[in-house]
Parts: C-alpha cells; structure tokens; sequence
C-alpha cells in the first residue's frame, strides 16, 4: 500500500514536471518565434532557454550544485559533453553553461509537438541512420562556430536501455568536430539525473543534482588520427569519475 500511495505521488510530480516543460514553451511561443527569427539574436534565445531550464528544475524541487575544476572565458567556443541519462540532461547543461551554445541532437525530437518545433529551429539535428546528414552537421557546426556559439553534444548518442550501464561508448562525431574547429573539449559529469529523472516511469524524487565540470581538454595541434584517442581519454575520464562517485553516494 506505501508503495502504491508512492507511484501516486511520483506519477502527480510527473505530469507536473512534463506540464511546466512543455507549458512554458507555449506561454513564451510567441516572443520565442520572435527570437528565433533571426540568427543574430540566438544569445537572447539561449538566455530565455536557460530561464525555462532553471525554472522548470526549481519548481519541480531540483536543486543544481556545480564544481568547477576549470571556468570558460566569455569569449571564445567550446565543445561541452556529458554523460546521457535522462531528460534531465538537457535542462542541467542549459543550466550550468552560460556561454551560448548549440544542441546537436537526434532528428527524432523535432516531431515532439510544440517543443520540436523550436528544436527544430535552434538546434543542429542529426540522422544517425544518414551518412549524408552526418556531413550536414559538420558544415552546420562551423557556421554556427563562426557565429561565436559553443557546441554541445552527449557523446554516448542515445540513453542506453540498461540503467545499469555507467556510461555507453562514445561516438567519435564530438571528437572530431572538436579538433576540426579547434574547440577545447569541457567534459562534465552529471551525477544524479539517472537516479532522480530516469526513464522508468514510476522512479525517482526530487533532490540534488551534482554537476562537474573537469579540466578542459586541449586538442591544439591535433589532427583527425587523434580521434580515437581523445575520445578514449574523455570516456575513461568521466566513466572512472562516476564510478568514484557511485560509491561515495
């Protein structure tokens, strides 16, 4: 019976979380069409989108702490990547970066009703299945470099079906956009999303939300053949670190 009475209040804390999410998109839809309307004002966008992040963590009682090994300069780009496990993720970089970046993300979020539709127009989409639209993201990425945007992506891809899973392989697609655009690689360990906001439904409680941010990762002077191995030093990188923290937490 406790446990019946718990899957209540998890599923109310739920669709309380999924309306203030999607809620706030529709109540901005109009100043955020506005906003996107033009390339230029793409900071403004990412302020208002940090506001919905913020927002929506606080009132569904998430609390963000952050340890910063290493601080990024205002000016300048950066490729921002973390561990994927959750929703969660998304609203917990907004929250923690605060040089503007850029999504690369899966296509498959653009047909969310509302959301994708803003999705589709700030974020650089990738069809994994399209060797063509891999090439697509790169052109799409130094544009927006050349804008003065950062770039973020969640190397692992997609969030594995195995909650046990610590941290899936990296792709190598954040790696070599990195190195192709010179962009110091900033790996981030996002402790709790998984345990606070997985994808099993009837799970998780608010709480802390534990974020670090490791020293950066220089790729000067690097060339496509260091790929793999600048993808391996970052995977081990944060996989040794959350494996750290699960025994501590």
């Amino acid at each position: 019976m406790i446990e019946f009475f718990k899957n209540v209040l998890r599923l109310l804390w739920r669709i309380w979380f999924y309306v203030l999410f999607v809620g706030m998109v529709f109540l901005f839809a109009p100043v955020l069409l506005l906003v996107t309307s033009r390339e230029d004002w793409y900071p403004v966008f990412f302020k208002l989108a940090r506001f919905w992040a913020k927002t929506t963590l606080f009132f569904t009682g998430f609390r963000v702490r952050k340890n910063e090994m290493q601080k990024t300069e205002k000016q300048g780009s950066y490729m921002f990547i973390a561990n994927h496990t959750s929703i969660l993720d998304v609203l917990l970089m907004l929250s923690v970066v605060k040089n503007p970046f850029v999504f690369v993300g899966k296509k498959e979020l653009s047909k969310v009703p509302v959301f994708g539709f803003f999705y589709k127009r700030t974020c650089i989409l990738v069809d994994r299945d399209d060797s063509k639209s891999k090439q697509k993201v790169f052109k799409e990425a130094q544009r927006r470099i050349n804008l003065g945007l950062s770039i973020c992506i969640f190397p692992e891809g997609l969030v594995p079906d195995d909650e046990s899973v610590i941290l899936s392989e990296f792709k190598k697609g954040a790696f070599r956009l990195a190195i192709e655009h010179q962009l110091p690689l900033v790996p981030m360990s996002f402790y709790d999303c998984k345990k606070r906001f997985s994808y099993t439904f009837f799970s998780g409680a608010p709480g802390l939300l534990n974020v670090k941010v490791h020293p950066f990762v220089s790729v000067k002077e690097l060339s496509i053949t260091d790929v793999t191995r600048i993808k391996n030093q970052c995977f081990e990188l944060i996989e040794n670190d959350l494996k750290d923290y699960s025994k501590i937490s």
